[in-house]
């Protein structure tokens, strides 16, 4: 297969400093589209993954999956995208499209796995994927979103991972008018989660351990804020949801959280702390309380959601960076320094050094 050379960033080891390099795409296949990247998000999970903390990184690693450009090239049997479009990419690039989840328009539950836009497996190159921290990515159209025009391109990125993160178990679990939606941590993910369940027509209460962050929440579309470490206003607030998102990875006590629904209620999480969180049983069985887990979303969920952002003019709390600044970014998102998404503006990869 024809492959072409693309400027990128990334790393060689856990422990080294991302720095430029470049990677091979592949030419475009009668399926594909190629786009040249404008902005890419930046995702704890780009962290995780170049410094191998999740285990099984494949170096050189590029990460990047939250990808807004435009459409340079299409396959000669491409339907859906013409060269000018906007276009965007998440969390994946490819499935088996024959499993159960698959066929079921699932795709981010393939039986098999779904192929992820970074540090998955290439089957037209055998070898690694390649992210979006790079100038081009070479993607089957069935993966490639439509982004709607009045949306701040930057902005967003974010949505590509932290909202459809957020958006598919807000949908699965029927988040709208009459209910009320408690979200847990107001980060890349959490503040991206009071923002669509509030447009969805909740009424959204914030849980978060940090007093700085009240009026934050606010500003964000909270109704009311409950501070975890208020022994009282949790009290006060048992049994009073229908359903919590818990964004949260750092280790947590999920059975406090899980006092605050009601009958039937249920805590989806999305945060992926490094341990387990013990359950207690009494936290479930008294009142039919499920605990769940919820992982970014389908390709139709995705384009449902971004359609959704651009209805009602939801984007990410973004800090836009040079790529040059990747390794500093990288340090502060450690120290929870960002509110609440850094995106990297790719025109600076131009200028970074060969």
């Amino acid at each position: 297969m024809n492959t072409f050379a693309v400027k990128a960033f990334g790393t060689a080891a856990p422990e080294a400093d991302l720095k430029p390099m470049h990677i091979e795409r592949r030419e475009v296949t009668s399926k594909d589209v190629e786009i040249e990247i404008l902005y890419c998000g930046v995702c704890h999970s780009d962290l995780h993954t170049a410094r191998n903390e999740w285990r099984g990184t494949i170096y050189p690693n590029v990460p990047g999956h939250e990808i807004v450009g435009r459409i340079t090239k299409v396959g000669d049997a491409v339907s859906k995208f013409k060269v000018g479009d906007l276009a965007a990419v998440g969390c994946m690039v490819d499935s088996c499209r024959e499993c159960e989840q698959c066929k079921n328009e699932s795709e981010q539950y393939c039986e098999e796995g779904n192929i992820q836009t970074y540090n998955g497996h290439d089957k037209h190159l055998n070898q690694q994927t390649f992210g979006g921290y790079s100038e081009r990515v070479v993607v089957d159209e069935h993966f490639v979103l439509r982004v709607p025009e009045n949306l701040d391109l930057a902005a967003t990125a974010p949505l590509l991972c932290a909202g459809v993160t957020t958006w598919s178990p807000l949908k699965h679990w029927e988040v709208g008018p009459g209910k009320r939606i408690g979200v847990v941590g107001i980060g890349g993910l959490g503040h991206m989660g009071v923002k669509l369940a509030k447009a969805m027509g909740a009424h959204v209460v914030v849980i978060t351990t940090s007093p700085s962050k009240v009026d934050d929440a606010k500003r964000l579309g909270a109704d009311e804020v409950i501070l975890s470490t208020d022994e009282a206003q949790m009290k006060a607030s048992a049994n009073t949801l229908h359903f919590i998102l818990d964004c949260v990875s750092a280790q947590h006590d999920v059975n406090a959280y899980l006092r605050l629904l009601k009958v039937d209620g249920t805590l989806a999480l999305v945060g992926a702390p490094e341990h387990p969180l013990p359950i207690a049983p009494f936290s479930l069985i008294p009142a039919r309380k499920n605990f769940a887990g919820s992982t970014i979303g389908s390709i139709k969920e995705t384009q449902e959601m971004l359609d959704f952002c651009g209805e009602h003019n939801i984007t990410a709390d973004i800090e836009l960076i040079n790529m040059q600044d990747i390794n500093t970014a990288y340090e502060r998102l450690l120290k929870g320094q960002v509110k609440y998404r850094f995106v990297i503006d790719m025109a600076s990869l131009k200028t970074a050094a060969n």
